[in-house]
Formats: C-alpha cells, structure tokens, sequence
C-alpha cells in the first residue's frame, strides 16, 4: 500500500528519529483483500472532535503539538496502520488504527473483535465461544484491555483526545533528574474511568514525554503511581516507548500490511515476525 506521506515528510521523520531503530518490514497484502485507504492528511496537528479547547491552556496545547511533531508527526500517526505489542510482556494486541479491528491473545483466550462496536468471536483453548452471555464477558474483557493496555502504547499520542482537557502545570524535574513542563489530563464523559486524572512530564530538551503520574480520582493529592517513559525507538514512521521502569512492553511491531486472516482466523498464528 503506498502511504500518504511525501518523501520531504519522510525525509525530515527519519532526521528527527535518527538515533532510533529500523523500519519494520511490511507483509504483502493477500489477494482478493481490499484495500482500505487512510484518512487524508492533515495539516498541523487539529483536535480530535469533543477536545475541551476551551477549558484547555493554550501553553498546554502547544506543547501537545510539540509532542505530536517529535514522535513523526500527525501525518504519520494517522497514516500508521497496524500496531502489535505484549502489555507488559503479557497479553498480546494486534490493532487496526484505520478499521478498528482488533485480536487479543491471553492465555488460553483469543478474540476477534472490532473496538468501534465491541463485536466478534471468541475461543478458548481453541474452542468458540458460543454462549450468548460468557461471548459478550469475553468481548467486554478484550475492550477493557484494548483501552487500558493501548493508552499505556499510545498516550502521547493521545494528548487533545475526545473529552480531554489539558492544562499546563509548570515546570518541573522528573524523578529521573530531567528538567520537564508538566501537563495535567483530565477528562469529561469518555472512556471507562472518566474520573482519572494524568500528569504529564514533557522533556524540555528533546519534547518527549519522560513519566507520568496516575490519580485515581482527578481530586485525589497523591498519585497511585508515577512511571517513566524511558526507551523511545523508531517503529515505521513513529515513536513507541517500551520501558517504565518496573514493567516493559515486548514484542512491538508496526506494519503497513497484514493478512486479513489475522483478524478472522483464531489459528493464524501471529508474530512480529510474521
């Protein structure tokens, strides 16, 4: 499939991204499989529809553009299809940004679904789900992971998201010892847990994002917990993060094309290097 990224663009992705890894080698498209074209580009870096701009700081939104640049830029993240990885080393996604679609594989589980509509199949130890009620237990397990395991992949992001507000904090050190403007996240009807709250610390050299902190209630003082963002490397024509410290996504992987079977076939047997 060709992207739809000009060869300036690309040029300037892979000076700003020159310190990080190869690109990922797609896999040809089956015949018969349609095409999907990706959304047309973009110009800068525009909110996603429901973004609180008007609650937001103006500092906070710039630095969230800021952020979007370094990591490859808009273009580049709407124009990327495919992303797999293993939460934490564990459960194992692979997402359709442009479709939706979307396999999960834990344990014994695997389920075929789509996130836009939670529907799909599901096997266990290799049997289908065919119980009305534990299918959609399963479906909603996979949704849930889906949500809570791709903000841990893809916050950044993720910064002027539907029902998002965003405020600038200050700045500050990271427990690391980087200097950092510290975003605020907050959020208003969306997604599961809409009472969260994160902040973000954003490096003030390089404009990545370094460690974030969890709160629970968006009231609460103290965070649950504070993790850094500390290995960024090139996958296609983005920047993924793998490293937070005490856990580590594995087996990351970006790819232009994939067969669809990944998507319909409990038993495709999937793998970065697929």
């Amino acid at each position: 499939m060709i992207r739809l990224v000009s060869f300036l663009m690309l040029a300037a992705l892979v000076l700003s991204a020159m310190a990080c890894g190869p690109k990922i080698a797609a896999t040809t498209r089956p015949a018969g499989e349609s095409a999907v074209a990706p959304a047309p580009p973009v110009v800068g870096n525009p909110a996603a529809a429901g973004f609180d701009e008007l609650g937001s700081d103006r500092r906070a939104i710039e630095l969230a553009d800021r952020v979007m640049d370094r990591l490859g830029g808009r273009a580049a993240w709407d124009g990327t299809r495919y992303i797999t990885w293993r939460f934490f080393g564990g459960r194992r996604h692979v997402w359709d940004k442009w479709t939706g679609n979307h396999r999960l594989e834990d344990g014994d589980l695997t389920v075929l679904s789509n996130i836009h509509d939670q529907s799909g199949r599901a096997w266990e130890a290799g049997v289908e789900v065919t119980d009305p009620d534990t299918l959609e237990a399963r479906l909603q397990k996979a949704y849930s992971a889906w949500v809570n395991d791709s903000y841990w992949l893809v916050m950044p992001y993720k910064l002027k998201d539907s029902g998002v507000t965003l405020k600038y904090v200050g700045d500050g050190m990271t427990e690391e010892g980087l200097p950092a403007h510290i975003l605020d996240l907050t959020f208003r009807d969306v997604g599961r847990t809409p009472q969260n709250r994160y902040q973000v610390w954003v490096d003030i050299d390089k404009s990545l994002v370094r460690q974030w902190s969890f709160y629970r209630e968006a009231a609460d003082e103290e965070p649950r917990f504070i993790r850094t963002w500390g290995n960024w490397q090139a996958y296609g024509d983005i920047l993924l993060n793998d490293d937070f410290g005490q856990s580590r996504h594995t087996e990351i992987a970006v790819y232009d094309e994939l067969p669809e079977t990944v998507f319909t076939s409990a038993s495709e047997n999937f793998s970065p290097s697929h």
